[in-house]
């Protein structure tokens, strides 16, 4: 039979019309030789089209050996790429169960973790903060139903399941609006008892759910209080055990160097591989699970990867990465900058307002580039963070920036102006991190790289009320009291918090000033 696509050699003046590639074909019917109909060019393939992964060859649509080949890898580094992506969130609730398992030698139900005198840089966790007393906990429900009491006064509260998705708020957002209560989580296929009167009930798809909540600081900048009301009133117990719950035992987390953060390399598809073993596929749809079955990601069946196949995932997940990070520090979307031409190069978590990113409620799908923006950069993935809650909750927004769209620099030294009255019903901070490991910036001088306004009462405010915040390895003569350091070499960024953001931060009347190289 004769090659009747080769190269386009064939045309029809007035049909058709053959891309330079060899890749794009626009026509009428035609009528190749040895068709008794004319054929939709369509629905034909050139015997060589040439593509920047290499050239396919065929016989007649029969691929070569070569074009399978080419083809085949290409498909499996992204289906590597995409496992990255779209399962970075189990892997990082993985990891924070990892290092509170075997880092803290902390057991599911029974230990509780207390930051007693606040995050400090020592802790890998991604952008934790030094102005809250946090306290952390897991839930097991594999044998049953958990029950957890919140203490009046707790602030931000959450339980998110082993996708790193939403379960239930807790304290100030929660349904007990701040006032303490019990809380009964449902695992998988669990039904809630008859009488379930005094409980705020939640139900989960995983067996493994990360408790985290969040206590402020009292008028002194001081953690005793919230540290105190933990200590006194957090429980976390089986629900068979509520008639004699056992005593919880606390840990201070706050000397601890523990490893929270999935990895970036190929050891990601080993922390996801564990996470899909234990949990129940239904949690995750068949297509996702789809993706991580075919790069040999299964339940119920070894991950064995050949030396082949290990050596295209290393490069998958290296691919994975970068776009990541490119996604986070660099994102193209506008929807990702919280002031218009992307002033202060401020961003937001939550690009287009949804904790579950959602694009027009769900009729555009999932936006993957905030889901990914978002995993990347942080834990803890609730409705409050995202939604207008004034005087509720908490809101973000961070830059690795300068005014000139330069990254920021640990050598050199920058200034950010906080306008007068910040619209924070408790208090706001500032803290600066490492973009590397997306925990807090480490210096042997500045164990809690950050200044707040409650914690820092020293600060000192110009005269029209506004307060300069300077950022350098060196304090500027007089400026000290204002001062975080950095450091020569590395890079930074800056995440500014509002608690009990005010009507003023949403409609944006008033706006954070930009990162200035001094």
């Amino acid at each position: 039979m004769k090659r009747f696509f080769s190269s386009c050699s064939f045309a029809l003046a007035t049909t058709l019309f053959c891309a330079a590639s060899g890749s794009v074909l626009q026509a009428a019917e035609i009528r190749p030789k040895n068709y008794n109909t004319p054929i939709p060019v369509d629905v034909l393939t050139p015997d060589s089209v040439r593509t920047r992964v290499g050239t396919f060859n065929y016989f007649d649509g029969f691929p070569d050996a070569e074009t399978k080949r080419l083809a085949r890898r290409q498909v499996d580094l992204g289906r590597g790429i995409q496992t990255f992506l779209n399962f970075m969130p189990a892997a990082s609730l993985e990891m924070l169960y990892v290092g509170h398992r075997d880092g803290y030698g902390m057991q599911p139900n029974r230990d509780i973790g207390l930051f007693d005198e606040l995050m400090s840089s020592k802790s890998l966790w991604l952008t934790g903060n030094t102005d809250t007393v946090y306290a952390s906990a897991f839930l097991d429900l594999s044998d049953g139903p958990v029950v957890v009491e919140v203490p009046p006064g707790t602030g931000p509260g959450t339980v998110n399941d082993a996708f790193f998705r939403f379960v239930v708020d807790m304290g100030g957002p929660g349904p007990d609006k701040g006032k303490g209560g019990r809380y009964l989580i449902l695992g998988p296929g669990q039904k809630a008892p008859a009488n379930t009167d005094g409980y705020f009930l939640a139900t989960t798809p995983s067996k493994i759910n990360w408790l985290i909540l969040r206590g402020f600081l009292d008028e002194k900048g001081e953690p005793d209080t919230a540290r105190t009301a933990f200590q006194n009133g957090l429980k976390v117990y089986p629900f068979v055990q509520r008639n004699n719950p056992p005593s919880n035992t606390f840990k201070n987390l706050t000397d601890w160097q523990v490893n929270t953060i999935h990895a970036n390399n190929f050891k990601f598809y080993e922390e996801l591989d564990d996470v899909i073993q234990r949990e129940p596929s239904e949690m995750f749809s068949p297509e996702l699970l789809g993706i991580a079955s075919a790069i040999g990601i299964q339940k119920g069946k070894p991950f064995n990867p050949s030396f082949a196949q290990k050596k295209l995932l290393t490069e998958a997940v290296a691919i994975g990465n970068a776009t990541a990070r490119s996604i986070l520090f660099s994102p193209e979307d506008p929807k990702a900058y919280i002031y218009p031409g992307k002033a202060g190069f401020w961003q937001t978590g939550f690009p287009g307002g949804s904790h579950e990113y959602l694009v027009n409620g769900g009729n555009g799908g999932r936006d993957m580039d905030s889901r990914t923006l978002f995993f990347y950069l942080a834990t803890v993935n609730t409705p409050a963070m995202a939604l207008e809650l004034p005087g509720v909750g908490s809101q973000y927004a961070f830059s690795s920036r300068d005014g000139s769209g330069a990254y920021l620099d640990g050598s050199k030294t920058y200034k950010v102006n906080i306008p007068a009255n910040p619209p924070a019903n408790r208090f706001w901070s500032f803290v600066v991190y490492d973009p590397q490991t997306r925990s807090m910036l480490q210096s042997k001088e500045m164990p809690y790289p950050s200044k707040n306004n409650k914690r820092n009462p020293g600060m000192v405010k110009n005269s029209d009320g506004s307060t300069d915040l300077y950022f350098g390895p060196k304090a500027p003569v007089g400026k000290e009291a204002n001062w975080v350091k950095t450091v020569p070499g590395k890079g930074w960024f800056g995440i500014f918090r509002l608690y009990g953001p005010g009507q003023e931060w949403f409609d944006r009347t008033w706006k954070l000033g930009g990162i200035e190289q001094l």
